[in-house]
């Protein structure tokens, strides 16, 4: 018999294995109060510990968090006890991708199709100052509808992992998909280095194989350096060009991300996309009661609408606005030194022209603006940089917002100084209350009653539409 709850917490029923690794467990589960399937991933927390990896959970967590878009496997909630970590995870009915092209490669449109949807992840990703670092067929999962799902954020960096040379230097990934300058050890450039990853991909889901594939480990590693492989006789044109410039072994002059959506071939596949109905930008529903997902996901980052409607807030997020739920009391030394959040009763354009206006007096120039998402960088070079500072708005409730505001580049001591001496000053008109500082008991209850509100109007309609979990054995 496996070893597990039957239910969990009183809010999912735990079925069958999905999978499993060094650390930890993958089940299928039901949300017992709307019925919805998840995956959980059950990590268990003495192997992390002796393993040293609190790290890289914590990074997980993190990414996960911020990289909430159409074509990433979206995390709902996190729970814990004394013993295990749970994350209540989008379940993917499809499977792996690998497991499609192991039986052969795919045809052109099918393999375009998913390539597409990869590229917009990875590039919302990297605009989000996330690098995965392993991206394969093995971690690319597909929904009911067969899109495609970026999974398995374990090995990813942030950008503030960068060392002083501006370069990520630990060397991960899976030895047939990693690009050389990994090999190398001599520092790498994440968004590079997943494009290359990216480019193995597409080759493999064309022909059904790998482009560098040999027993011995050294040659492989000499063929990827060289960028050494073959392609068949009936490869695409189009795509061969696309891929040899993704592969190209100089990370320099390897194509970007905006020169990849801009190719040809790519942009066949989008045409056709522009003939169906826009599925894309959704929103991520909140889930007061932290009963489980009733959700899909959040808005995308390629949306160019002007609207500043920000995404709601998700389960996850709800545990930040409390000290006693924080997660990071699960491990020692956790540091919030490069972000700070808080709590707000103006709507969201009051918000960001508050936000605005905050830069301007700071001199940053507002760089960036997306649906609930300023970035702002300095004019001048500080002592490790330029600083950049992100500040990104989530709607808890329609009156009620997060907001979060991290440092993404520059001097930390920097921003902190900014940050205490002249933003916060400058927000004092919109803030309700910043995270850690002491709430009111009339605010305090003031949220609460809110927070119930919007329980029982999620309660209500979920009655009408609730149904009994089916009995497994």
């Amino acid at each position: 018999m496996e070893n597990k709850p039957s239910v969990l917490t009183q809010r999912y029923e735990i079925g069958r294995l999905l999978g499993q690794g060094t650390f930890a467990k993958v089940y299928y589960a039901r949300s017992i109060r709307t019925n919805q399937s998840v995956a959980i991933k059950v990590i268990d927390k003495e192997k992390i510990l002796r393993g040293g990896l609190i790290n890289q959970i914590k990074r997980e967590i993190s990414v996960m968090r911020i990289a909430r878009h159409p074509n990433i496997v979206q995390l709902y909630e996190v729970m814990a006890t004394k013993t295990k970590i749970y994350f209540v995870l989008e379940y993917c009915k499809g499977g792996e991708l690998f497991n499609k092209v192991s039986k052969g490669r795919l045809k052109e449109n099918v393999a375009r199709k998913y390539f597409i949807q990869l590229i917009k992840a990875v590039d919302f990703c990297h605009s989000r100052g996330v690098y995965h670092r392993d991206i394969k067929p093995e971690n690319l999962l597909l929904d009911d509808n067969e899109n495609l799902k970026v999974s398995d954020f374990g090995l990813s960096a942030l950008a503030e992992c960068k060392h002083q040379d501006g370069l990520l230097h630990t060397t991960c990934g899976t030895p047939a998909y990693v690009a050389p300058e990994v090999i190398n050890r001599k520092g790498y450039d994440g968004a590079a280095a997943d494009i290359w990853s990216c480019g193995v991909v597409l080759y493999v889901l064309l022909t059904g194989y790998l482009p560098f594939h040999d027993s011995n480990l050294m040659e492989m590693y000499r063929k990827i350096g060289r960028a050494e492989f073959r392609y068949p006789s009936w490869f695409p044109p189009e795509a061969r060009r696309l891929v040899s410039k993704m592969l190209d072994p100089n990370p320099t002059t390897r194509i970007s991300m905006s020169k990849i959506r801009g190719s040809s071939w790519f942009k066949k596949g989008l045409n056709a996309e522009q003939k169906k109905p826009e599925t894309e930008n959704g929103q991520v529903s909140v889930d007061m009661g932290a009963s489980g997902p009733c959700g899909t996901s959040n808005v995308d980052a390629e949306t160019k609408q002007e609207s500043v409607q920000p995404p709601n807030i998700n389960a996850f997020d709800i545990i930040s606005l409390s000290a006693g739920f924080d997660l990071s009391g699960l491990f020692e030394g956790m540091s919030q030194k490069r972000e700070t959040r808080f709590t707000s009763r103006q709507p969201a354009s009051v918000i960001i022209s508050k936000l605005e206006e905050a830069a301007r007096r700071l001199r940053l120039k507002v760089k960036k603006k997306d649906a609930g998402l300023l970035k702002m960088e300095g004019l001048k070079e500080g002592r490790k940089g330029i600083l950049s500072v992100d500040a990104e708005i989530f709607q808890v409730t329609p009156t009620f917002h997060l907001v979060e505001i991290k440092k993404s580049n520059g001097d930390t001591l920097e921003y902190q100084k900014i940050l205490k001496e002249e933003m916060r000053p400058a927000l004092q008109d919109i803030v309700w209350v910043w995270q850690g500082d002491q709430q009111q008991p009339l605010q305090q209850q003031e949220l609460q009653q809110e927070e119930q509100q919007q329980l029982q109007q999620q309660n209500d309609s979920s009655t009408t539409s609730g149904s009994s979990l089916d009995n497994r054995s």
